[in-house]
């Protein structure tokens, strides 16, 4: 593949959802052909929830390089490292109220902070049912500021099979809004 590769910041708040979080990690791996660089924001309770939800420790293993909360230095905490692209996934409404707001008090709201004033690609996957105004109104306040909300919304049309596969009906979205490309399931619809 020819031209740029992509630089992707992810970070994982502690929303449930941590299973949206594995299969982005996985397909990432899979598609780092495309990438130059990976930097990864784990919060503590993304921590307690994926090894609730998952029953595992895997995120110990995550391929790509792990960044303290309050690491002011990584390299995407300044918009001339260049990073392109940072996915919020799962997304916890206080996080995305954070962001909303400018609260850049972690590396994980600097981050977006610094995605959103550089004009760069900030995709929220969002974990929350039902939505209050206030959620609603943050997710105003980001949209205008030029970031995307990808709701954590799976399709069916594809018949996924088991949770991972269901997962990935979201994940697939996110990856191409990333500008990623991959093979994956998309509508045919006949149009009738």
């Amino acid at each position: 593949m020819g031209g740029q590769k992509h630089r992707i910041v992810v970070a994982i708040t502690g929303a449930s959802g941590a299973i949206y979080a594995k299969v982005l990690l996985d397909k990432l791996s899979i598609l780092q052909d495309q990438i130059e660089a990976v930097g990864i924001i784990l919060s503590d309770n993304a921590k307690t929830v994926w090894e609730y939800e998952l029953g595992n420790t895997d995120y110990k293993k995550i391929p790509f390089t792990i960044y303290d909360k309050k690491d002011f230095n990584a390299p995407f905490a300044s918009g001339s490292a260049k990073f392109k692209t940072m996915i919020v996934c799962p997304c916890s409404m206080g996080t995305m109220g954070r962001i909303a707001h400018g609260v850049s008090d972690d590396l994980l709201t600097r981050s977006a902070d610094v995605i959103l004033k550089e004009r760069r690609r900030l995709i929220l996957v969002a974990r929350e049912t039902p939505l209050s105004l206030i959620h609603l109104e943050n997710m105003r306040t980001i949209t205008l500021s030029g970031g995307v909300i990808c709701p954590a919304t799976p399709s069916f049309y594809s018949r996924p099979s088991n949770f991972e596969e269901l997962a990935a009906t979201v994940i697939d979205r996110v990856i191409d809004l990333c500008g990623l490309e991959m093979d994956s399931y998309t509508w045919e619809g006949d149009g009738s």
